[in-house]
């Protein structure tokens, strides 16, 4: 049996997930990363991302749109901007905005570039989420 840490997904509106794990997997601002328990202490920005929450032989996937993670030897804490379960997510609205943000960066007439790549971002985790 592996070793377990806790885990907190905290949104602004709820706690979205409370319970154990065994391994994290999530992409922070410094590339894709995972986490057991007994990890180094660290505090990173959260990507928008799908975070796997693997249980023993168990994996659930959330989308995970921006935030931040702590990671304690035993414990980890996930503070994110918007957390959705797949079933939550509505796909076609997914794609839209992700073919939205698509224009405005072919356009870069005016816009806010950072705007754009962010809300591409938050499309394609809501969409991978899904799958």
């Amino acid at each position: 049996m592996a070793e377990r840490f806790e885990l907190k997904i905290i949104s602004p509106d709820e706690v979205f997930y409370e319970g154990e794990g065994t391994f994290l997997e999530f992409v922070s601002v410094e590339g894709e990363m995972g986490v057991y328990q007994n990890h180094i202490p660290l505090t990173t920005i959260l990507e928008p991302c799908v975070m796997k929450i693997h249980n023993e032989s168990e994996v659930k996937k959330a989308a995970i749109l921006g935030g931040f993670v702590e990671i304690q030897k035993d414990k980890i804490t996930v503070l994110a901007e918007d957390a959705q379960w797949p079933e939550e997510i509505d796909v076609e609205r997914a794609k839209k905005a992700e073919e939205r943000a698509k224009e405005r960066l072919a356009k870069k007439d005016g816009i806010d570039i950072l705007r754009a790549e962010v809300a591409l971002k938050k499309a394609i985790a809501r969409q991978n989420a899904v799958k």
